[in-house]
């Protein structure tokens, strides 16, 4: 027996959740797509697309914070900053849409290292440290934006939120750029690698040599960078910015649901971005079925709370049956 017959049990184990969760969305999309009144077109799909993307963005700037046993609840809060910043500054000729972008992302930084400086050196936790940064983000929207308007050049958001060959969803391309130049780098990287070791047990990590404030202040700054991109992403689809505390609270939710779902463990230490990802597809899924199936509207967010507590519970089930945190990892 070679050593990489020996090794997939182990790396079944480890991607378990991921699997688990491109299963289940790929059963549930096929549903929704057999079941709507246009059948799978192009547009059905890159419109399933744009909105999957979104939360999948938002889900894995999540899922970074998450693994070093943290929580980020400002992600939505700097998605929408990033959404009445763009609807501002992302226009005119090429010369100035870079800088916009650029600017930005640049803010999505600024948030995302404001957040890991005052979780590492003002030793607060990360859910009190986010919700106060959270609400100053959202009042430097509403700054921006008092009220809803704003644009963005649409040959840039055409190529964001279009179709390539009129087939494949241009979204999906950008979430596949994500994955290839953000995710993978970061985790297979020393950091990224400390980030999975201070989630799992931050203690024995720095007593190990790990560089704990490191991974933190990255896992934080990464963070703020995918969540600005998700606004400018959500300024493309929409072709305005608006500070909505409302959509915010949303996304900042259903990241978390999305991580869940994914088989990101909210312990830390366990999961992948691209679990995330799909968990962000099929808790959209879900959404689609309750308007394909037309359910009343004033039950959707009922069974989606329902659904969300469901994979909650079920993350969590696993850590009351062990006795030793390292029993999750072998």
């Amino acid at each position: 027996m070679t050593a990489t017959q020996r090794d997939w049990p182990f790396h079944l184990r480890e991607h378990r959740g991921t699997l688990l969760a491109f299963a289940g969305f790929l059963v549930m999309f096929a549903i929704y797509a057999s079941n709507h009144p246009a059948g799978l077109t192009a547009n059905v799909a890159t419109t399933a697309a744009n909105k999957g993307t979104l939360l999948a963005i938002v889900a894995i700037a999540q899922t970074l914070v998450v693994l070093t046993s943290g929580i980020d609840l400002s992600v939505g809060m700097v998605m929408i900053l990033a959404n009445c910043l763009a609807s501002r500054i992302v226009i005119g000729g090429p010369g100035g849409i870079a800088l916009g972008v650029a600017g930005v992302l640049a803010t999505g930084l600024a948030c995302g290292a404001l957040n890991g400086l005052v979780v590492i050196y003002g030793r607060l936790q990360p859910i009190v440290t986010t919700i106060a940064s959270g609400s100053i983000f959202f009042g430097l929207a509403l700054a921006l934006r008092p009220v809803p308007g704003g644009d963005i050049d649409s040959t840039f958001s055409d190529a964001l939120t279009g179709q390539i060959g009129g087939l494949i969803p241009c979204s999906l391309v950008l979430l596949l750029g994500l994955v290839l130049f953000i995710w993978l780098p970061y985790r297979r990287s020393a950091i990224g690698r400390a980030a999975y070791a201070v989630g799992s047990a931050e203690l024995a990590a720095y007593m190990s040599g790990v560089p704990v404030q490191r991974a933190k202040f990255v896992a934080y700054l990464l963070s703020g960078l995918l969540a600005s991109i998700a606004g400018l992403f959500i300024t493309c689809i929409t072709s305005s910015g608006e500070a909505s505390a409302a959509n915010g609270s949303t996304y900042t939710l259903y990241s978390i649901a999305a991580v869940v779902l994914g088989g990101v463990s909210l312990f830390g230490g366990s999961g992948s971005a691209v679990g995330a990802i799909f968990g962000a597809l099929m808790f959209r899924t879900i959404g689609d079925l309750l308007f394909v199936f037309d359910l009343d509207p004033l039950w959707q967010p009922l069974f989606q709370g329902v659904v969300l507590t469901l994979a909650v519970g079920l993350g969590s089930a696993r850590l009351l049956r062990v006795r030793n945190r390292l029993e999750l990892y072998g």
